[in-house]
């Protein structure tokens, strides 16, 4: 009977474990603790075009490198303003290139893969790269639908956690004819302002009526003017010789 007391002690136990722990993280043997889904430093926010904020849970414990490359972009303000210029409908959506158009990075040098046991699955989010192993730099891809083929050949480093939905709604195209852009990106821990809409454009003002030549307003006719004299030719310049 002492097993069996035992055994129930031990259950007992691990009932009494609150909620809320079971967010931390476990440290499995062999692989470094991952962060909190809390810690901020470790939050990257894309504020998008397409109405809203993406927040993606960052993975240091995997892809240090690349996640140090995302987080000091970021902080130069690099990703403001580009657009996902390649997005496949059901597979991905890629961004990060100032050329828009795949064959741009930063001017840091590129960032060794780091391959790891992430697997791509739906808000997954990879570092793109070339056909060399190594040349990962500042493009990235978010994953609309499982893509498990990719796992250990890209370097998984981190997971959409929150706005989703605006993510689902970046526009498609290879490049998309009116591009979902990020309009700004931080990290958590530097405290940015609340996700803004972007303005609507103004409206057009309407100026003085014009009146046609030879029509005057409401369709009267526009009094006659005296013909204008002719400007007065400039004279011409002297050639210069090339030196």
């Amino acid at each position: 009977m002492r097993p069996f007391a035992r055994l129930f002690a031990f259950l007992l136990c691990l009932l009494a474990i609150p909620a809320a722990a079971q967010n931390v993280p476990v440290d499995m043997p062999g692989r470094a603790t991952p962060p909190l889904t809390t810690d901020k430093e470790n939050l990257w926010l894309l504020d998008l075009s397409d109405g809203g904020r993406v927040t993606i849970w960052l993975r240091p414990d995997v892809a240090p490198k690349m996640v140090e490359r995302v987080k000091a972009l970021t902080r130069q303000g690099f990703y403001n303003g580009l657009a996902f210029h390649r997005v496949i409908d059901g597979f991905m959506a890629q961004g990060g290139d100032p050329k828009g158009d795949g064959t741009g990075g930063s001017t840091l040098p590129n960032v060794d893969a780091e391959f790891n046991y992430l697997p791509h699955v739906r808000g997954a989010v990879s570092a793109a790269r070339a056909d060399a192993v190594n040349s990962a730099n500042s493009q990235f891809f978010i994953v609309f639908q499982p893509r498990l083929s990719l796992d250990k050949k890209y370097t998984v480093f981190g997971r959409v956690i929150d706005g989703m939905q605006y993510v689902d709604a970046i526009e498609r195209g290879e490049p998309p004819t009116d591009p979902t852009k990020i309009v700004r990106a931080a990290i958590a821990a530097d405290n940015p302002p609340p996700y803004t809409p972007v303005a609507a454009p103004a409206p057009v003002t309407l100026g003085a009526p014009v009146t046609l030549p030879g029509v005057g307003p409401a369709g009267t006719a526009a009094p006659k003017r005296a013909p204008a004299k002719p400007a007065p030719k400039p004279t011409p310049k002297a050639a210069r010789t090339p030196k």
